[in-house]
């Protein structure tokens, strides 16, 4: 099994950049797809963007042109380029596998980590 491990949060401006790490242990990492969520207080977990092992990629409407999703195989990492960071972006950022249909499908077996926290300050 894939085991994930998710850094590079931290506090930044509005209109800054981050860029997550999601570190995979497991020789399987490049057999599957990853999705990063994240969870705003008081709020649902949302699926932000996707990759297949394939390098195929789709993103919410809401970070679409703001974030970039891509993959390492060598280096068994996932990044999230995020730029053009907004308050409304704060949250606490998660990564999973998955598989990949039209989208990327968490699989539901997958356990959580414990996330990395992203902080906007307008």
């Amino acid at each position: 099994q894939v085991q994930l491990v998710e850094s590079g949060g931290g506090l930044v401006q509005a209109g800054g950049s981050l860029r997550l790490s999601c570190a995979a242990s497991g020789s399987s990492f490049r057999l599957v797809s990853i999705g990063w969520y994240r969870q705003a207080p008081g709020k649902q977990r949302e699926l932000v963007a996707g990759i297949s092992n394939d390098g195929r990629s789709s993103y919410d409407v809401s970070v679409q042109g703001r974030f970039t999703i891509s993959r390492d195989n060598a280096k068994n990492t996932v990044y999230l380029q995020m730029n053009s960071l907004k308050p409304e972006d704060t949250a606490v950022y998660y990564c999973t596998r998955g598989t990949w249909g039209v989208m990327f499908r968490r699989d539901p077996f997958a356990p959580w980590g414990q996330g990395t926290q992203v902080t906007v300050s307008s």
